[in-house]
């Protein structure tokens, strides 16, 4: 299958539908504006995923669902580091920390998580190899492509409404002088506080989503979501663009989030 080409001429969803309908087996390499991405199959089922550097061993992926706490994951790394993910797995289940279908479960959310972002991305280069097989000391699965498929299908369309909606990221964006939002009852995401917090006539939407690291379909959703609740306006940019200055820093921390909504009502108000 000699497949290699540009996300902007083949969605994620399109290279996913091509491997399913083919029943391929190899890795789709993916490489986009800030890192790389390999997803590989086994006769069209997806079986392994893993973007740019993050930890994709057994231990990371179960210490981040919370299936091994701090102190195991820590141990792990220190006696186990040098064991294959089969080895480890097996080791786990045998004593007692983890069931078979825990694993299954675990690395098949993980997996899936991995390819959800890749349907952000839309700026990359592909090419499938179908000599590169699933990593041969990590656990595959097998999971079918249709469902994904579906959800791809969705994330490009909603690509689409919001490139309607916010056709240009390089507008700023300014809080609103009547905001339509009940703000005391305002209850924002960490991923919200984070483009609240570069909110200024001086800022792009594009300068934004460098400052938060965010692609444009993360931050755009976003965005939306504030215009949609009437919090924020678009404008154009005042003067020269600066780098943006972090106002507020996210918190999961309830007094500090109620003293950061004060300080959202204020800042709007003085305007």
């Amino acid at each position: 299958m000699a497949l290699r080409g540009n996300l902007r001429d083949f969605t994620i969803t399109q290279l996913l539908n091509l491997v399913n309908l083919a029943h391929k087996t190899g890795t789709l390499i993916v490489e986009g504006p800030g890192e790389t991405a390999r997803v590989s199959f086994r006769d069209g089922k997806l079986a392994y995923a893993q973007i740019g550097q993050e930890d994709s061993r057994l231990a990371g992926i179960l210490y981040q669902s919370n299936k091994l706490n701090a102190n195991q994951y820590r141990i792990i790394q220190q006696r186990a580091g040098n064991f294959s993910d089969k080895e480890l797995g097996l080791l786990l289940i045998n004593a007692g920390y983890v069931s078979q279908e825990d694993i299954l479960d675990n690395l098949q959310q993980y997996f899936t998580a991995v390819v959800h972002r890749l349907f952000t991305w839309v700026e990359g280069i592909f090419h499938f190899d179908s000599e590169a097989l699933p990593p041969a000391d990590r656990i595959n699965v097998r999971l079918g492509l249709e469902n994904l498929i579906i959800e791809g299908s969705r994330a490009l369309h909603e690509w689409e409404q919001l490139q309607d909606e916010i056709p240009s990221l390089d507008m700023a964006l300014k809080f609103a002088d009547r905001p339509g939002a009940n703000l005391r009852n305002v209850n924002l995401s960490i991923e919200e506080w984070r483009v609240v917090s570069y909110v200024n006539p001086k800022n792009t939407m594009r300068q934004i989503a460098s400052a938060t690291k965010m692609n444009d379909l993360e931050v755009r959703r976003i965005i939306y979501g504030l215009l949609q609740a009437g919090l924020v306006e678009i404008v154009r940019p005042e003067g020269v663009s600066v780098p943006p200055p972090v106002h507020v820093f996210p918190t999961e921390d309830k007094d500090e989030q109620k003293s950061l909504v004060n300080r959202l009502i204020n800042r709007i108000r003085s305007l």
